[in-house]
């Protein structure tokens, strides 16, 4: 069941959005977006808080606070739905096209007629979009390539959504009487970067028990519904459109349907191969003598996935690296690596607090580190050329200092200054070489001109490498899941230049992006580059994305060794130091003139 502060948190954006779309003050609407940031980012579930805890939220205040109240007491917001009845039917619906915003859906609107998405497929197939105000040469292609991440991400579900989905089933299942076992399986449990659906398996003699309970969870029974069910599977649908299914299974057949129900589809393909060959059948029911009939078949393993891979002579595979791309001949060979893992984490290189666009202060995002067990981590907020975030140099040396006053209040945890730079159009970062070098780590990103040519993309990326002091590039693609693919670039070009510089690539572990994905990560692994899990937090329960990074970098094969934030400190800090800084090029290089 969603929390209540990710439903309130959706309503203040999209009432942010009307406001902007009915003309609204645009700093009022901003306000609001950035307390529904807040709120979802909040620790504090909304339904325990009252009036004075909500207002202790950062960025909110009375008027916020007052209609979180409403729609606690009415489960609506009077102001909202006022707003909505002032949008034509449909022009909401195609702000959500990424690419498109308010302004411009209300426009093809009033001018075309545009109602849908489907109408605006159309028009932009038609061709006639370029000509209105505020529509440039690309429109149509933008347009065409957005409507197809909104078509895929209204069939995918994000991670962070399916593990709470997942996570509260499964902890619901496991106390039902009789429940032997309970997992999620499919391609949540191999960290695919999003999923299509649930599949939860259970262990019971009886299965009656747990599809009752099944059917009576909140998912369901708040705006949800059953869409069929049975004594071995019953599937059901939540209010947000995700399809769970939950089959059930006899204890002794747990492992074979577990390993089976996990996939992927051409991994099992490979291991009924495998069966075959041997004279074996195997099926979720378990790994059978296939020279004996159905009504005598022996079955020689089922009961643990360790004991079917065992049986195929080979050793357990994890989940993530079951996609038929080489593990069954690692396996084989004895050459399966060992994955690196979230406790293999030393510390975050990336996050942010509110002196940007961070909802925590920078004591609080400390304290959740600590509370991590983490041996150091760097704050990396901002940097001025990012101008909605009001960086200044005052703010940041002001910063440093903070930090140096907490060192020791977090135990032996090292607290490292860094920030986060904006790659420019020409490569170029923030601040000039002398202010940079005050910084432990430089993260550099790009966040903006997302439209330039492959070649122009290419050679700021690589020039940012090139910048003695840039030690991380951040989400690379700068894709949003659903929302906005990723830049054109050579990319084998960028691992090259990173793997020469000695600049490590993020896996920024945000859900909503997972920048970079797993076969661009095994591509520059393979070139040579090492990497760095980082949360890229706003909130201290952001701090829980690395779970979601890992995921990623074990479907990529990665062990620790590639990871720099899983190195012991003095590692670290040699990396950072870039002993061959002079080899990255000369200090001019990819950093601007203030």
């Amino acid at each position: 069941m969603a929390r209540l502060n990710d439903e309130v948190a959706a309503l203040l954006d999209e009432y942010a959005d009307l406001l902007t779309l009915t003309g609204g003050d645009a700093f009022r609407a901003r306000a609001y977006t950035k307390a529904a940031r807040a709120i979802a980012g909040h620790g504090a579930d909304l339904a325990g808080l009252d009036g004075k805890g909500l207002r202790e939220i950062p960025g909110v205040g009375k008027s916020v606070a007052e209609k979180v109240d409403e729609f606690r007491r009415t489960g609506a917001i009077q102001a909202l739905t006022a707003l909505r009845a002032q949008i034509p039917p449909g022009v909401r619906e195609m702000t959500a096209v990424p690419g498109l915003g308010p302004r411009k859906a209300l426009t093809l609107h009033r001018e075309l007629g545009i109602s849908t998405p489907a109408e605006l497929r159309k028009a932009a197939e038609a061709g006639r979009l370029h000509d209105l105000p505020g529509f440039g040469g690309r429109t149509e292609q933008n347009i065409l390539h957005g409507l197809d991440l909104l078509q895929q991400s209204s069939e995918r579900t994000t991670l962070d959504v399916a593990f709470d989905v997942a996570d509260e089933i499964v902890a619901a299942l496991a106390k039902v009487r009789g429940c032997r076992d309970c997992a999620y399986a499919g391609s949540l449990r191999r960290f695919r970067e999003t999923v299509g659906d649930l599949d939860i398996l259970a262990a019971a003699e009886e299965s009656g028990p747990l599809m009752d309970a099944f059917v009576a969870l909140p998912l369901v029974t708040d705006g949800g519904e059953v869409i069929v069910s049975g004594p071995t599977k019953t599937s059901i649908r939540t209010a947000r459109g995700l399809q769970v299914d939950l089959r059930v299974v006899p204890p002794d057949a747990w492992g074979a349907a577990l390993l089976y129900f996990t996939g992927s589809k051409a991994h099992n393909i490979r291991l009924r191969t495998m069966a075959v060959k041997a004279g074996l059948k195997l099926s979720e029911y378990g790994l059978f003598d296939a020279s004996t009939d159905a009504a005598t078949e022996e079955r020689i393993a089922s009961a643990t996935e360790d004991e079917v891979y065992a049986a195929l002579g080979l050793p357990w595979i994890p989940p993530p690296l079951r996609e038929d791309r080489g593990e069954i001949e690692a396996a084989l060979e004895d050459r399966l690596p060992t994955l690196v893992t979230v406790d293999d984490l030393r510390g975050d290189l990336h996050l942010h607090t509110d002196l940007t666009d961070g909802i925590a202060t920078l004591e609080e995002m400390l304290a959740t580190c600590h509370a991590r067990h983490y041996s150091y981590v760097a704050v990396t907020d901002h940097a001025p050329d990012l101008v909605m975030q009001r960086m200044t140099d005052e703010k940041m040396l002001a910063q440093r200092e903070r930090l140096r006053e907490l060192a020791g209040r977090y135990g032996r945890m090292r607290l490292l200054h860094g920030t986060e730079l904006n790659i420019g159009p020409d490569g170029g970062v923030d601040w000039p070489a002398e202010f940079l070098d005050g910084f432990d780590l430089c993260v550099a990103s790009i966040h903006s001109h997302f439209g330039a040519s492959r070649d122009a993309q290419t050679r700021r990326l690589i020039r940012a490498c090139e910048n003695p002091h840039v030690n991380i590039i951040g989400h690379l693609t700068t894709r949003r899941l659903g929302r906005r693919g990723g830049i054109d670039a050579d990319l084998d070009a960028v691992f090259a230049a990173c793997a020469r510089t000695g600049t490590a690539l993020e896996i920024n572990a945000s859900p909503q992006r997972l920048d970079v994905n797993d076969e661009l990560i095994r591509r520059a692994h393979q070139a040579g580059v090492h990497f760095s899990i980082d949360s890229d937090a706003h909130s201290t329960v952001q701090l829980d994305n690395p779970r979601y990074g890992v995921g990623q970098a074990q479907r990529a094969w990665l062990t620790p060794d590639a990871v720099i934030n899983t190195w012991p400190w003095q590692r670290l800090k040699r990396f950072l130091d870039k002993d061959a800084k002079n080899a990255k090029g000369s200090e001019k290089a990819g950093s601007k003139p203030k």
